[in-house]
């Protein structure tokens, strides 16, 4: 650190370099799994939670409902990988 208190990168080995790349590569995929958790959590509650949850539970229609929800959700990301893998193999 210098006297501003800042980090220079540029100051790190190389080996140092890689693994702070690593690092932040690693807690941006954290974020974005995170988000996409978040986002499902989002959708599938306003759609399947209707009414209040008094029991501490969810009934079973919207349980029901909420594993669907996730299923065809996950099954959605899946197909739209592997269209992109494939385009990317082209």
């Amino acid at each position: 650190m210098d006297a501003n208190g800042e980090f220079d990168v540029n100051s790190l080995s190389q080996r140092d370099k890689q693994e702070l790349q690593q690092f932040i590569q690693n807690e941006t995929q954290k974020s974005k799994l995170q988000q996409s958790v978040h986002n499902l959590t989002d959708i599938c509650w306003t759609k399947c939670v209707t009414g209040s949850i008094k029991s501490g539970k969810l009934d079973k229609s919207e349980e029901s409902c909420a594993r669907n929800c996730v299923d065809r959700f996950l099954d959605a990301n899946f197909l739209v990988i592997k269209q992109l893998e494939g385009m990317r193999g082209q």
